[in-house]
Formats: C-alpha cells, structure tokens, sequence
C-alpha cells in the first residue's frame, strides 16, 4: 500500500478547541430557545465568548450550526433514555421520558425547521438520523416497561411517538401538557 492510500490518524481536537465549540453550541441553543433561530451568528460568538473567526471555523455557515444544536438536542434525549434505564420503575422512567420528549416537540420545532434544506437531500437524511434515534431512545423505555408488564403489550413506539407529539404540538404547557400527558399514559398502562 503506498503511503498516500494508507489511513491517516484521526486529529483529536485540541481541548481549548473543544471547550469553544462547546460554548458555542451551549450559547446558540440558549439563544435559539430565547428568540428563534434567526439569532445573529456574532451575538452568538460574544454570547459564547469567543471570536467570531472562532465561531466561523467550527460552523463555518448558519446551517451547520442549526444541524449542530439540534443533533446535541436530539442526543440529550438519547441520552437521557440510557440515564432513566437505571431508575426502579420503568414505568416513571418511560413517563419522564415521554415528557421531556413533548417537551423537546413542543420548544425545538422550529429550531428543526430551520435546519436548510439543498439539493443533496442531506436534510432528509438528518431529519430520518433525528428520527431513528429518538425512536431507539423510546423504544429502550417501551421494552423495559413491557418487560415488566406496567404497559399494554400491542401499544407500539411509533404510536406512543405520535401521540406525545400530537399533544405537544397543541401550544398546551406546564399543568395542562402533563395532565394530557398523564391522560395517555393511563390509556398505555396495563391494567395490572
């Protein structure tokens, strides 16, 4: 093999490197949440502390920010899917999870619109990765209180899926989105 077809080693990213991406995508997903995400990219940086060259060379357009803060948001569900596994109950671990699901329906939606879409198709091709995982995350949950028989054996994640994002697509919040919430859990449990 001559030496240009060889692999080349991965370059790690210099820790301050990484602390500063780090801060941008921390600042950015703030302000998003705050005001939309037509924030500008240099309140952004400063926001972050960092230069606006800084910014630019991690997320060197608009849209690769976007697809950055919502696949962060996207594994925080995933994430928090693994953390809730260790929890007693399956039950309240699949309800938490659920919540903070709308949760991310409800407050990320138009973060996820925003992210461009160009000839390519890439933008399917994230939306079906965002998808797939938060699928997967649910899923975990979904078996585990199966397993335990505190749900309905025939209720499938793709139905749960769709009537979480349902609710949470209503504009409802706090009290009034938990008490929806509470309502489909009570129509999922087992009856045991």
């Amino acid at each position: 093999m001559s030496p240009e077809n060889q692999p080349q080693p991965v370059r790690r990213r210099r820790a301050d490197a990484e602390r500063n991406r780090d801060a941008v995508l921390a600042a950015a997903g703030r302000l998003f949440a705050e005001r939309g995400p037509d924030v500008a990219l240099d309140e952004i940086a400063k926001t972050a502390g960092v230069a606006n060259a800084t910014l630019y060379r991690h997320f060197p357009t608009r849209a690769d920010l976007l697809v950055a803060v919502y696949a962060d948001e996207v594994a925080g569900l995933d994430r928090y899917s693994v953390e809730l596994t260790a929890q007693a109950d399956p039950d309240r671990a699949l309800t938490a999870w659920l919540r903070a699901f709308a949760d991310h329906v409800a407050t990320k939606r138009e973060l996820a619109q925003a992210v461009p879409d160009d000839p390519a198709g890439d933008r399917s091709a994230l939306y079906a990765g965002w998808h797939a995982t938060m699928h997967l995350a649910a899923q975990r949950l979904l078996d585990r209180a199966r397993t335990a028989g505190t749900i309905r054996a025939d209720l499938t994640t793709r139905d749960l899926l769709i009537v979480v994002s349902g609710i949470a697509l209503t504009g409802s919040s706090g009290p009034q989105l938990h008490a929806l919430l509470d309502l489909v859990r009570d129509g999922y449990r087992s009856g045991r």
